[in-house]
């Protein structure tokens, strides 16, 4: 009876999508090529790495569009490039720990352990197990290899070969050894020692046995019971005296399940996938092992600055006449990462609340636990930026014993900090209204390597920073993107260019200013270059706040121009599209080139939320997904009304993921603006999606009904006037069909007709299949000709 429900769904589902032909194309482009991806494009060089004597680069390459990609390497000296032999595979090493004078260098690989000398290049391995060895680095004194294996940490010392294990962390609960007997066994105990003297005796030998056992073993590791919770981020002092440790709580809320219909067993099957925002939420604490002492202690974090603070948005539910209370009865939950150490055995650690909307960054004193504020940075939406939180990591490092770097918004960018960690004494290293995005600390510790957007938002280059100097030096020139390898000599760069209409090559330039950059592969199919590209615009207009809203401009010729417009939403919310390089979006930009053959302008927005633009351009859609980032939209077409003698009637807007919610939101919200809309793989109602991305922009259903309900789609259903494609994957684990399954029998109930759906029965949220690929735009195609271009 499931199954059968099921398929009178897609009945449903697949109404209205009878008839749907060729539209006629004017352009030299195809739908069929475009949709090819790679195979049209080039199969461009990805992960790139180097040889551990900086003579070569690594990187994954399909020149001959086999099956997958394999890895080469290519010769900076000579420029030659071989495909690696599987003994080539089998030797190449990975990424490592250097020791402080570079010659050794410690890396784990397939599960094992391996240690590399830096002048002969020899390698040892250290270990050869069927358990999977991780995490390796050099001890304080650089004497031993620390591992981790089986959730527990080992060492091996180097002049020996021999291994100790340092932790013996169990699962389980710890066993009962002194259970008290009850009164009545506990007297039937003593009356049998009383009757019989031999009993007696054979205790005391077993007794005294126990005891010179204990004398006279060899002392190994404290036993540690997890009881239950998860082990993770274990880390040791480099003295070898301390181990702090995380205990996660995981919870179990009620998952989505996805059908699977297509299948190679002909059987239907259910994909089990995330829990929804909101859900319960897991829980962490910190411990620490005190080896010497063999003492353990929990690092108690209700002492920190700001733990109790309510958000600032639980104003809005205060009951009337009521007095709101700024503080929690109880701290809020926060997370403590893995501690990092200094040479001199200082801990350093990374401190987020639960809620997003702090991060504190934090000394923590492994001898007793306790903890000291360095930096407390707050934001009454959420934390993030590149570097500090959210879609990446806060990174702290030593610079010596006395002093770290961080990152922080605290100016509305991202930027680099200095404490030392005695004095409480911060300073700024970098400033400005631009990103730092990409900070890596040289081997001496002298400079950082920073990628940022300084010279634009919309270029990313690679530059050099002295820390006593605070000397800013640029290293790359070329317009466009930068995505920098630098070499284990750090006087090489292996670099991943491109610009707006050129896809992505592998460069290798001198690691210093006016070096000669020198392009290495040749990846672009002659197919590809028969094209000739549109070189987007950037342009900036204005919303209605104030704000200079970045975009790109795509203009057809004056003959071909038929008045329609398009505009494309990206997906991710927090993600850049507006730029001089290669975009991620490259079928979109194609499908975009193809449009303005046709007569169409295309204007693409960096709207509110996206990323490069700093801490209030990201955070400007909290508590109101669809508020000022589809504002954006809408003055983007106001701008392409009044500047581009745009026809205020043939405008439509389209976009996935993200995109797809913005334009479901502009199709019912303001069905005068846009004609015609294409929604793909849409978020509907947000309280569907996950709780990483959805709660700290919108809080939890729950607790903020009043985001949710202005933030989802399904809640303005009724205004949809225009012409609404759907476009979804079924097996889509990210955004679930679920989705636009609510969202159809909503506009099923509404009465409204002039919307259709298209599904695709083996996509999930990215499309694979080129067919897949090729029809959904085919649709798209065939929507925007029928309804703006009369």
């Amino acid at each position: 009876m499931r199954i059968l429900n099921k398929l009178l769904l897609l009945i449903c589902l697949f109404s209205g999508l009878s008839g749907i032909s060729q539209v006629k194309n004017e352009s030299t482009l195809s739908l069929d090529q475009i949709m090819k991806g790679d195979a049209f494009v080039g199969h461009l060089p990805e992960r790139i790495s180097w040889s551990d004597d900086s003579k070569s680069i690594y990187f994954s390459w399909n020149p001959e569009a086999d099956t997958i990609s394999s890895r080469f390497k290519v010769a900076i000296h000579t420029k030659a490039i071989k495909k690696l032999s599987t003994e080539e595979l089998h030797t190449q090493t990975s990424n490592g720990i250097y020791t402080h004078d570079n010659l050794w260098k410690v890396y784990e690989k397939n599960g094992d352990i391996y240690l590399l000398n830096t002048k002969n290049f020899a390698v040892t391995q250290v270990t050869n197990t069927l358990a999977y060895e991780t995490n390796p680095l050099f001890s304080g004194d650089e004497k031993d290899i620390i591992f981790q294996s089986n959730a527990n940490l080992f060492k091996w010392n180097i002049s020996k070969g021999t291994t100790t294990q340092l932790t013996n962390f169990n699962t389980g609960k710890k066993p009962n050894e002194d259970k008290k007997l009850s009164e009545q066994d506990q007297w039937l105990k003593d009356q049998q020692l009383q009757n019989f003297q031999v009993l007696g005796e054979r205790e005391n030998v077993q007794k005294a046995s126990k005891y010179r056992r204990e004398l006279t073993k060899v002392k190994k590791p404290r036993s540690i019971y997890l009881e239950g919770k998860r082990l993770r981020g274990l880390k040791i002092s480099p003295n070898l005296n301390y181990v702090v440790y995380n205990l996660f709580s995981p919870v179990k809320n009620k998952n989505t399940v996805v059908p699977n219909f297509v299948t190679a067993s002909g059987y239907t099957t259910d994909i089990t996938t995330r829990s929804k925002v909101g859900g319960k939420q897991a829980t962490s604490e910190t411990w620490i092992y005190n080896i010497h002492k063999d003492t353990i202690y929990q690092v108690k974090t209700d002492k920190i600055e700001g733990v109790f603070d309510k958000p600032e948005y639980l104003k809005d539910y205060v009951v009337k006449d009521s007095v709101f209370n700024p503080k929690f009865k109880n701290p809020r939950y926060v997370t403590i990462s893995s501690p990092i150490f200094s040479d001199d055995n200082k801990a350093i650690v990374n401190i987020t609340s639960q809620d997003y909307k702090d991060r504190w960054i934090m000394s923590l004193d492994v001898s007793t636990g306790d903890l000291k504020l360095i930096d407390r940075q707050h934001d009454d939406a959420w934390i993030g930026g590149p570097e500090v939180g959210w879609f990446s990591r806060g990174t702290i490092e030593w610079l010596d014993n006395n002093r770290i770097w961080f990152k922080s918004e605290k100016t509305g960018y991202a930027h680099i900090y200095i404490a030392n960690v005695n004095t409480g004494k911060i300073s700024p290293v970098t400033s400005g209204s631009y990103e730092v995005l990409e900070t890596t600390l040289s081997k001496d510790k002298k400079s950082f390597y920073l990628v940022t957007n300084k010279v634009s938002p919309f270029e990313q280059h690679f530059y050099h920073l002295s820390i006593k100097t605070r000397k800013m030096t640029q290293i790359t020139s070329l317009k466009g993107g930068h995505e920098v390898t630098i070499s284990p000599d750090e006087k090489q760069l292996a670099i991943r260019y491109s610009n707006s209409t050129t896809p992505w090559e592998l460069y290798v330039m001198p690691n210093k200013m006016n070096g000669k950059i020198t392009q290495l592969t040749n990846s672009v199919t002659q197919e590809f270059k028969d094209y000739n590209w549109k070189q987007p615009e950037i342009i900036r207009f204005k919303g209605n706040d104030g704000a200079d809203v970045p975009a790109t401009l795509l203009k057809p010729t004056a003959e071909k121009n038929n008045g329609a417009a398009v505009i494309f939403v990206h997906g991710a919310g927090y993600l850049q599209n507006v730029h001089h390089w290669w975009s991620s979006y490259f079928r979109e930009y194609m499908f975009h080139n193809m449009l303005v053959d046709n007569g169409y302008t295309v204007l693409a927005i960096d709207f509110r939320a996206s990323s490069g633009y700093g801490s209030d351009w990201r955070t400007g859609i909290y508590r109101h997904m669809g508020g000022k980032d589809l504002d954006d939209q809408i003055d983007g077409a106001k701008y392409l009304i009044e500047n581009q003698g745009v026809n205020k009637d043939k405008i439509g807007i389209y976009g996935g993921s993200y995109g797809g919610f913005i334009t479901l939101m502009a199709m019912f919200k303001y069905p005068d603006t846009f004609k015609s809309g294409a929604a793909i793989r849409s978020v509907a109602d947000w309280s569907n999606y996950n709780h990483g991305y959805t709660a700290p922009i919108l809080n939890t259903p729950v607790e903020d009904r009043i985001a949710y309900n202005r933030s989802s789609p399904i809640k303005f259903a009724e205004g949809l006037k225009g012409n609404l494609l759907i476009l979804h994957g079924m097996v889509d684990t990210n955004v679930h069909f679920q989705d636009v399954v609510q969202l159809s029998q909503r506009l099923i109930e509404l009465k409204k007709e002039n919307w259709e759906m298209a599904i695709f029965p083996v996509e999930s949220h990215g499309f694979v299949e080129a067919s897949s690929w090729r029809d959904e735009y085919r649709r798209i195609f065939k929507l925007f000709q029928e309804t703006l271009n009369d």
